[in-house]
């Protein structure tokens, strides 16, 4: 069982947290929407599996090199001027997709779409720490629902832009969403002011970056958000060598989304009662992920890839809010955004390297072989999960 947190101060009102939701919504959506458009038109598009599986990883490759950069500066001046900073840069990248027909300009798209989310999604998840206090497990399970919502509601909304009116329409809507919730960011997230800062050495650094307690959530992050990558991209494709046309493409990404957001919230509140652990919660998350692959390598036919999606989905709302809770009680206030965004990081190359795992292979051996293999990876990161969580003060946490 994880240890009893110690009191903290009350919860946040929910209009102070709503807006950060919404922001992890918009890269969600923003990702997903467009990922999973690209998946089911990959053929009408002329892309091959591995031209599709670099794609989908472009957006994950940009925020790789910025997360922990930007996740370092929200700790310096304070995150809300980075998560209202990077949703409008996104409301600007997503511009350059409306010229999407033209390959050069969907890749600079989501190039920048990338960039931008690197900025507001690390401060955004590091506010929900900060506003936690003992009850990370719920508030990350929520964060992670919204999350799901936008990979729920993003390819269904994907496919209505895309046969409406083309990429240049989703990525207006893309725009438009972005602008919104800056807004929203603006007017209700309360200021957070940096957090006096201890001084750590490069040694210290590489301490903190090698521990279990970072390490090992990290790499089931990779993992889990590696798989999802993955099945957003090509389980679309699977679906339309099925002849389920666009629409029924797309929404088995939507089922794996719902799947993951419906048992988030859950998941997070039975580890703050102490009666999920972590390392257990982990590995049965990893395990249904695993499965859910397999069966969408190994058995053909629509109603095996929705099976498929229901357990991706489920593994996934297992593991991830159980990985982010552990970061954020294992980690001091002072460097939540650094470790939050290092975190990303891994998730990220996790996200870029599943669909460019499996489209590789694929490329080689076929797309039931490149999705094996994945399923492999998934299951071996179930033996970094770390069994409890290190002993940081969280009475320090905000006050609210």
């Amino acid at each position: 069982m994880n240890p009893p947190a110690e009191n903290g101060p009350a919860p946040a009102s929910p209009y102070q947290r709503w807006p950060l939701y919404a922001a992890g919504f918009t890269t969600a959506f923003g990702a997903h929407a467009v990922a999973a458009g690209l998946g089911a038109e990959s053929q009408d598009i002329g892309l091959s599996l591995l031209g599709l599986g670099i794609l989908l990883a472009l957006y994950d490759i940009a925020e790789v090199f910025l997360k922990p950069v930007v996740g370092a500066l929200s700790d310096r001046i304070g995150p809300k001027p980075v998560i209202v900073g990077g949703l409008l840069a996104f409301a600007a990248a997503s511009l350059a997709g409306l010229w999407a027909e033209q390959p050069a300009m969907l890749a600079a798209a989501r190039l920048g779409q990338g960039m931008a989310a690197s900025a507001f999604s690390p401060a955004s998840s590091a506010s929900v720490a900060r506003l936690a206090g003992n009850n990370s497990g719920r508030y990350f399970g929520r964060y992670g629902s919204w999350k799901g919502l936008g990979y729920a509601l993003g390819p269904l909304l994907g496919a209505v832009a895309i046969l409406a009116g083309g990429f240049g329409l989703l990525f207006s809507v893309l725009s438009g969403v972005a602008l919104v919730v800056a807004a929203w960011v603006l007017v209700s997230m309360p200021r957070l002011d940096p957090l006096p800062r201890t001084r750590y050495t490069v040694v210290d650094v590489w301490r903190q970056s090698t521990e279990k307690s970072f390490l090992g959530p990290t790499l089931v992050l990779a993992a889990a958000t590696g798989a999802l990558g993955a099945a957003v991209g090509f389980l679309p494709a699977l679906a339309a060598r099925e002849g389920l046309g666009t629409t029924g493409s797309v929404a088995v990404v939507t089922v794996l989304a719902l799947a993951s957001s419906a048992i988030q919230p859950r998941i997070g509140v039975l580890r703050d009662r102490g009666v999920l652990a972590d390392r257990p919660g982990m590995v049965a998350g990893l395990a249904s992920i695993a499965v859910g692959i397999l069966i969408a390598a190994a058995l053909p036919g629509a109603l095996w890839i929705y099976a498929a999606a229901v357990l991706i989905g489920t593994g996934i709302g297992v593991a991830t809010p159980l990985a982010f809770a552990h970061l954020a009680d294992s980690t001091p206030n002072d460097r939540l955004g650094r470790t939050m965004g290092s975190a990303e990081l891994g998730r990220e190359l996790g996200d870029a390297g599943g669909p460019l795992q499996v489209g590789g292979i694929a490329v080689a051996a076929g797309l039931p072989w490149g999705l094996g293999a994945l399923a492999v990876v998934v299951g071996a990161a179930a033996f970094a999960a770390p069994a409890a969580v290190a002993s940081h003060a969280t009475s320090a946490r905000e006050p609210r």
